[in-house]
């Protein structure tokens, strides 16, 4: 089968197996796989496909780790026209059985690893299912299951090439702070998201990229490894990041270039005797999911590792804003400026009005890379846009040379008597302590104040509370400073490791329930509101 359109992704696999059929294009745990078996893969399983019912149109789940089998199975869909549905295998079986649900799927594919977790949220999707849902067809993923035989579909798809506006990836997003909702991304939206990353990024065909995020997020397949494979580089491919086995295949298979968050690049960093590999071969190495913390970039440059800093979400497939790595010193904790292809804007979120120059507000994005909506949710597609433009939701600063930096998300920002207050701010502000690892920092209701901050803090070493809000005291206003701080072990992750903020904040709710006025809970009540003379006389919100 062949695909027609100038923005369809099947194609590239197609051409690179022409071009380089016998170059390596993924190395999955030692087993090479070159251009030419991969493509004779997805093709037959596209076929295979198809003769069982699922045409163009069709959503194709799957439960499944990082693997050449999973990557087979995508491009038999990009091929075909159906859209691919990575789902998580992190999440509990009820979790699951919810995205089942929503996604409407037509074909479940489960990697056995994964099978019991996915037979369980089958049969709770099943137990909770009226009489008329349809309940999707199901099949093992692999060279030993759906690519010898498919199963029937319970409604039969046409068959046609697909189109550049064809859904190829659905991503769901995490839901830290609502319901999981659908991120639809065309062919067109993730042929575009490439180009611009082979402008700002330039990737080669003797590159090779380690690929250590799971592919249920959008990062593990449109930073980096689709653009690989469109050029015909090798892609390493990890089931699960584990730091120093990551530094054994940057020094054994020479990666050239590698994403990933910082908490990951952390964790690199405290590898023992790091300086017994050998990095020397890396040329590129991105950051997403956060903002990079000046002392991360400072120690990886001090080994001759410069770190490039990318923002994007999702729903911009994901790429948005980059900084190059020659560009940090000068901007530290920024993220950049827009991709080619990529405009943004700052608005006002108060009055709507779009700021020019230099400027903070809410960022937002236009493209030819953005969704094609959230799936079979129009109310929420309809709330994200705004005469095309996608309205990220992040509170961002812009310099008067167009440099960005995050400095908040907008849900996250609350209100304490009368003033706004950015968690960001106060858990840069805790961080730049020298015993301080991590912090996070949520708000919970207060009866004078309207709303106060509580910060969960993860230390190197004991220290005192009142020690560290007098240490944050010199650098953010007192109001800022959070009401109760509660020291922890770790605090808890969601997808690629960002900070599970619903978590914590359950978690503060349940706290200050429980915990009576003048007693500590190992929660302490430390900052005084009448310290602050911004709030005095000020009608609280």
């Amino acid at each position: 089968m062949t695909t027609e359109g100038d923005h369809t992704i099947g194609r590239w696999l197609r051409d690179r197996a022409s071009a380089d059929p016998h170059r390596v294009a993924i190395d999955d745990r030692g087993v090479l796989v070159d251009y030419a078996t991969l493509y004779a893969r997805a093709s037959s399983l596209a076929d295979t496909l198809g003769g069982a019912g699922y045409g163009s149109g069709a959503r194709i789940c799957t439960v499944s780790g990082n693997s050449v089998d999973h990557v087979v199975a995508f491009f038999a869909c990009a091929l075909l026209g159906a859209a691919f549905v990575p789902l998580s295998w992190r999440l509990t079986p009820a979790e699951l059985a919810e995205l089942l649900r929503r996604s409407r799927a037509d074909l479940v594919l489960i990697e056995e690893e994964h099978s019991s977790l996915a037979s369980e949220a089958l049969r709770l999707f099943a137990s909770g299912a009226s009489a008329s849902t349809a309940l999707p067809r199901c099949a093992p993923l692999g060279s030993v299951g759906i690519e010898q035989q498919a199963p029937r579909a319970l409604f039969v798809r046409e068959r046609r090439a697909p189109q550049s506006d064809d859904p190829l990836l659905v991503i769901y997003t995490s839901g830290s702070e609502a319901a999981p909702k659908g991120v639809v991304l065309t062919h067109a939206s993730c042929f575009w998201n490439n180009l611009a990353l082979s402008q700002a990024m330039p990737m080669s065909r003797d590159d090779v990229v380690l690929a250590i995020l799971p592919q249920h997020h959008v990062a593990a397949w449109n930073v980096q490894p689709l653009l690989a494979w469109w050029v015909g580089a090798t892609v390493v491919l990890e089931r699960s990041f584990q730091p120093e086995r990551a530094l054994q295949l940057i020094q054994e298979r020479r990666v050239t270039t590698v994403m990933g968050v910082p908490t990951q690049y952390r964790m690199l960093l405290d590898v023992p005797h790091l300086d017994r590999f050998d990095l020397s071969s890396l040329r590129r190495v991105v950051v997403g999911g956060a903002t990079t913390p000046r002392d991360l970039a400072e120690s990886w440059a001090a080994r001759g590792v410069h770190l490039t800093q990318g923002y994007g979400l999702t729903e911009a497939a994901p790429n948005v804003l980059f900084l190059r790595p020659e560009d940090l010193p000068a901007n530290p904790e920024a993220i950049g400026r827009p991709y080619p292809t990529v405009d943004t804007c700052i608005v006002d979120p108060d009055s709507g009005l779009v700021l020019e120059g230099a400027a903070a507000g809410e960022l937002w994005v236009r493209g030819p890379s953005l969704f094609a909506g959230y799936l079979d949710d129009d109310e929420a597609t309809e709330r994200a846009m705004s005469d095309g433009w996608l309205r990220t939701g992040d509170l961002v600063a812009r310099d008067a040379h167009g440099v960005h930096r995050v400095i908040d998300r907008l849900k996250n920002i609350y209100v304490s008597g009368g003033e706004n207050v950015a968690p960001a701010e106060v858990e840069f502000a805790l961080t730049a302590h020298p015993l301080v690892e991590e912090a996070s920092v949520v708000a919970v209701p207060d009866p004078v104040w309207g709303e106060r901050g509580f910060a969960f803090v993860v230390t190197r070493e004991p220290l005192s509370a009142d020690e560290l809000l007098a240490f944050a005291r010199t650098r953010i206003a007192s109001f800022k400073l959070p009401a109760r701080v509660e020291f922890v072990a770790e605090l808890p992750r969601s997808t690629i490791e960002k900070v599970a903020r619903t978590r914590l904040q359950d978690l503060a709710m349940k706290l200050c329930g429980v915990a009576e006025v003048g007693t500590q809970h190992n929660a302490q009540t430390l900052v005084d509101p009448a310290q602050n003379p911004k709030t005095k006389g000020k009608a609280h919100a």
